[in-house]
């Protein structure tokens, strides 16, 4: 079995990795980390670059923790692509960040946190970022 995250270059990001990486640490499985944009815009500050990517990778050789990384751009929801690794590993835990936002602000623009809690096929662990 794995522990999947969902991961981006953002404090609530940091915050489900480091969760995540507790978590393989504590069962004693690998750690699969999911970076994904659609790719409808020019600028997705979601996306990790290369300078992100190179931390995270230090971050997770410093743990000595199994990993893999995966960064899609197939024009899919990032819930779509984080509950389809889950699936795809059978994984035993899927770690998210969640984000301050208001009542309104979830109605308005949906949340992909919700869909996550939704449809993954393993328990889901939803950390915040300290602040």
């Amino acid at each position: 079995m794995t522990v999947v995250v969902g991961y981006v270059p953002t404090p609530e990001g940091e915050a489900a990795l480091t969760a995540a990486v507790a978590e393989a640490e504590r069962r004693g499985e690998p750690l699969h980390v999911v970076n994904t944009s659609r790719g409808d815009s020019l600028v997705d500050r979601r996306f990790a670059g290369e300078e992100d990517l190179r931390a995270v990778r230090e971050r997770l050789d410093a743990t000595g923790v199994r990993y893999e990384l995966e960064q899609q751009v197939r024009g899919r929801e990032a819930a779509e692509e984080v509950v389809d690794a889950a699936e795809r590993l059978s994984a035993s835990l899927l770690v998210i960040g969640l984000r301050r936002r208001t009542p309104t602000g979830k109605l308005i623009t949906g949340s992909s946190a919700q869909r996550i809690l939704l449809d993954a096929p393993c328990p889901v662990l939803a950390v915040k970022a300290a602040y």
